[in-house]
């Protein structure tokens, strides 16, 4: 893990001072006029910028408690879904089971935020349910502001969060460390693991806790779906495509101890800022050609399949033989029966047999719940941006527009600047103009944005006009 982020070491007068600063910053907050303030004395400046999200966000300090998510019917059926369900025993025998006798809390989130598992300390369970830290509740950063989960969500790294450096004033008694957790195969966000407690749940040796935590549920889940992957092809072809185990998602099976086969797994595309997708099923990963991406990414679009004739005007530009398709339709099938023979399209139309979630898709699903830091998190650049089959044009289009509008309606300065270094952003005046208007006068980073506006503004000048 790199880039984590802690707070001041327990003990001593150090973490005394910070949190009369966070306390004195308190005074100061209000969600109208904080996020434009000047950096605060002591205030670190993680926490600073994780305010200043919040209060855009219109998370309110003084709420008493988290807002119930998900009502209890609802949360069991997505925790037996959940990519996370399959490594759990991992992480009760790591963290739930010494966190009886240490005082601590242990919480598994998904992916924007949302509590799954809360375990633990029998009597601080109790005392948590108070703020509702309990399976269920949304502790995203945009609906309670700073905390360790949701802000390490936001920000994708881990993170110690102590006492009144929380931005919800009823978190103040409580400190807390989260590492999220990233797909091993894809990369991409699929929860967050956290401790929560007293002074010990931001000790130093806590945050290398959960850290090697996390590295052993990756490794466990790369374990999984590499012997899954071994029990399937072992099975007859007809029996694999009509089993529910080739389909991730799948509905049914255990809880955390025994996730049916489905949810061991997410079969993936990525296309984000590559010219040649990676294709992973059931822990086996291949570089596919330009124009096999550019089929794969169509089809995964398009659940309910295609014809030949509809596939090829998507494909080629201008008038494309079907002939041309069939041809390569019959070495991508050969390439996709030796990684998996489930994973062979059907034809007439043609459709996937296996669900494959592209992280195109990723980025669009968290856009339409509002996640758009998540989605930029995932978001590493234009869909297949060498390729100019019609409707890859289109979907990249359409991804691309819909990130820098979420970015620049809602995106914190942090959000601006990240999404300003794509290569699709280089140029892009607007999106350095927001973020000059949300940094901090004093901030460091203005100077770079600055420098940036005006070699724009050079080129502009330089260009010559339009004919």
């Amino acid at each position: 893990m790199r880039n984590l982020i802690l707070p001041p070491s327990s003990g001593g007068e150090a973490p005394a001072l910070a949190q009369r600063h966070a306390l004195a910053a308190h005074e100061q907050l209000d969600a109208h006029a904080f996020p434009d303030a000047p950096e605060l004395p002591g205030l670190r400046r993680l926490i600073r910028e994780s305010w200043q999200r919040s209060a855009r966000l219109k998370a309110n300090p003084d709420n008493p408690e988290a807002p119930l998510a998900l009502d209890t019917d609802e949360l069991e059926e997505y925790r037996r879904q959940h990519p996370l369900a399959s490594i759990m025993p991992v992480i009760h025998k790591l963290l739930v089971q010494p966190s009886h006798d240490s005082g601590l809390l242990v919480a598994v989130g998904d992916e924007v935020g949302r509590l799954l598992w809360v375990e633990g300390d029998p009597a601080l369970q109790r005392r948590a349910e108070g703020m509702m830290f309990v399976p269920g509740a949304d502790w995203s950063e945009a609906t309670v502001g700073t905390s360790a989960p949701g802000t390490a969500l936001a920000l994708g790294r881990g993170i110690q969060i102590s006492g009144a450096e929380h931005y919800q004033r009823s978190v103040h008694a409580w400190s807390c460390t989260a590492v999220p957790f990233h797909d091993p195969d894809s990369g991409a966000l699929l929860g967050v693991v956290d401790i929560t407690g007293e002074a010990s749940a931001v000790a130093p040796h806590t945050l290398s806790l959960v850290e090697a935590t996390v590295a052993a549920a990756q490794a466990q889940l790369r374990v999984e779906r590499l012997q899954l992957a071994a029990i399937l092809a072992s099975r007859p072809a007809r029996r694999r495509n009509n089993s529910s185990a080739a389909r991730p998602g799948s509905a049914g099976g255990a809880g955390a101890g025994g996730a049916k086969e489905g949810s061991l797994y997410r079969n993936s595309l990525q296309l984000l800022g590559r010219d040649q997708a990676l294709l992973s099923i059931e822990g086996k990963t291949v570089a596919l050609s330009a124009r096999h991406s550019e089929i794969l990414a169509l089809l995964s679009t398009h659940p309910a399949g295609l014809s030949a004739e509809e596939l090829s005007v998507l494909l080629y530009p201008g008038d494309g033989p079907t002939m041309t398709l069939r041809a390569e339709m019959v070495r991508l099938r050969k390439i996709l029966q030796q990684l998996n023979p489930a994973a062979v399209p059907e034809s007439r139309p043609y459709k996937l047999t296996m669900d494959l979630v592209p992280d195109s898709g990723q980025v669009l699903n968290c856009l339409q719940r509002g996640a758009h830091r998540i989605a930029l998190e995932i978001y590493r650049g234009a869909v297949l941006p060498r390729s100019d089959a019609p409707g890859i044009i289109d979907l990249r289009d359409r991804v691309s527009s819909l990130m820098r509008e979420a970015v620049l309606t809602d995106g914190s300065a942090e959000t601006l600047l990240k999404y300003a270094a794509l290569p699709e952003a280089r140029d892009d005046v607007d999106v350095r103009t927001a973020a000059l208007k949300l940094l901090p006068a004093r901030s460091p980073k203005r100077a770079a944005v600055v420098a940036d506006l005006e070699r724009l503004e050079a080129e502009l000048s330089a260009s010559p006009p339009a004919p």
